[in-house]
């Protein structure tokens, strides 16, 4: 007897009789406002955009919901919970009966589409498998590669078809490809926000990290949600963590122009959480983003040194929320 498939896929309540296909897949195939999260933490605020994904899309941009024309969605969180929730109970369950794991171990996907359900609208949730990266380890190498996305206040499925157009701006070995709409101004990675601690400008010269030079030497820096990002879940958690540690943070987009100054990156998700970024590539003319390859680009190159101590101390303290359940 085969072994049982390594995901469940859920379906208004029902378990898929077929094996299901990967998260990847299932995105690249299906319409619909989706959101992931890593063994349901912060699922609350997951269901929050989840709720808002689908009310924007519904109204300006409905085929990427699998809607025919633009409606008013009356979709609020708490409309979200009592919809999406069963179904998700229904896959975790489904999952642990299939294999010995434990909501840590898991990857939780629910996405909503037009369909003939509650609302005109049908739930679907995946389920799969997970393993967290170890914090440290290997670090993230970043490449700008494409355009900011429309409706990016949204998370959406077509998205990750979408984005494959990008892939031949991939230089080998890079891991994330990043956004911008003038080849400066730094917007979010494909699947992940993009942060920097930056060198505050006039403190150009280079001196010993320490926490009495944090608050004036230093700040974190993220685009903000005006220029065109999505408001991604761990986005907000680092803007709020900083807040309580007292560590200086600006929603400003990085900008290559002044790389000189940035010390540390990293990117977030709600899979990966927090990861350092090792290298970050730009081309060294906008333009080239156009061209046919990533080999047809001169590239600048900016590289960090691991993990950085604003980054680890970021990650530690939200290790320590997410343990505490916060």
């Amino acid at each position: 007897m085969p072994p049982p498939p390594p995901a469940v896929l859920v379906s208004n309540g029902a378990i898929s009789p077929n094996a299901p296909p990967s998260a990847a897949s299932f995105l690249e195939s299906t319409p619909g406002a989706y959101t992931t999260a890593r063994a349901l933490l912060w699922w609350p605020r997951h269901l929050r955009r989840l709720a808002d994904s689908a009310r924007l899309l519904a109204r300006s941009h409905p085929h990427l919901l699998g809607l025919p024309e633009p409606r008013v969605l009356n979709f609020s969180e708490t409309h979200a919970r009592s919809f999406v929730n069963p179904s998700v109970r229904v896959a975790i369950d489904e999952m642990r009966r299939r294999r010995p794991v434990t909501e840590e171990d898991l990857a939780v996907t629910a996405l909503l589409r037009g369909g003939g359900s509650r609302d005109g609208l049908d739930v679907l949730v995946h389920v799969g498998a997970y393993v967290p990266p170890v914090f440290g380890e290997d670090g993230a190498r970043v490449a700008v590669a494409g355009r900011g996305r429309d409706a990016a206040a949204a998370k959406y499925a077509p998205w990750a078809r979408m984005r494959k157009s990008m892939e031949k701006m991939r230089p080998p070995g890079v891991t994330e490809l990043i956004l911008t709409n003038d080849g400066d101004h730094i917007l979010e990675g494909s699947v992940t926000n993009f942060f920097v601690v930056c060198r505050k400008e006039e403190h150009q010269r280079n001196g010993p990290f320490s926490n009495q030079t944090l608050d004036t030497k230093f700040e974190v820096q993220t685009a903000p949600l005006s220029d065109g990002i999505l408001p991604g879940i761990i986005r907000q958690i680092v803007i709020e963590v900083c807040h309580d540690m007292g560590i200086p943070v600006r929603e400003v987009s990085p900008s290559w122009s002044k790389h000189e100054l940035w010390q540390e990156a990293f990117v977030t998700s709600s899979l990966r959480l927090i990861q350092h970024v090792e290298s970050v590539q730009v081309p060294l003319l906008w333009e080239d983003i156009q061209s046919k390859s990533w080999n047809d680009v001169s590239w600048a190159v900016k590289q960090f040194q691991g993990a950085g101590c604003i980054t680890t101390l970021l990650q530690g303290n939200i290790e320590e929320s997410k343990n505490r359940g916060i």
